[in-house]
């Protein structure tokens, strides 16, 4: 049994999780494009909470941590595809961009997407976890212990 996801499925996990991840300001740069075409909400982005579950050591028993602030919102393009959108917080407009993004990246002109604002998105991702692990590294301290010993000389 393959439980491995199909590489359709494995690339729409990658672009949603950009767009889930990318800064408001970031995507607004690409709203002009997003909304050339007609298109129509189905569910308007609204704000909800979702419950957050841990386990202990990744490995025990499931717990529920607590609840965050979940955005949806899902749309029709032109082509008749449908983009859903799950944002972490309370951006309406964060969530109806990534819904349409979604959309359009499963037409015919995917790859133009891919490469026009999935690539940019990512790239822009991986340079902000840079600079935070940068500015991380800055505040570490390293700690070590002395060894004070008695000489019986």
């Amino acid at each position: 049994m393959n439980t491995q996801p199909q590489p359709e499925t494995q690339k729409r996990q990658q672009w949603m999780y950009a767009l889930s991840h990318a800064r408001l300001a970031e995507l607004e740069v690409f709203e002009p494009q997003l909304k050339a075409a007609d298109w129509q909400l189905i569910r308007p982005p609204e704000i909800g909470m979702a419950m957050v579950r841990g386990r202990m050591g990744a490995s025990g028993a499931p717990f529920n941590l607590g609840e965050m602030t979940v955005t949806r919102c899902v749309v029709r393009n032109h082509e008749n595809r449908t983009g859903y959108s799950y944002i972490a917080g309370r951006s309406k407009k964060h969530a109806e961009l990534a819904a349409l993004a979604d959309a359009h990246l499963q037409g015919e002109r995917q790859a133009d997407w891919l490469s026009d604002l999935i690539e940019p998105l990512n790239a822009q991702r991986r340079a902000r976890v840079s600079r935070q692990a940068a500015e991380a590294a800055q505040t570490k301290v390293d700690f070590f212990t002395l060894v004070r010993g008695e000489n019986d000389a």
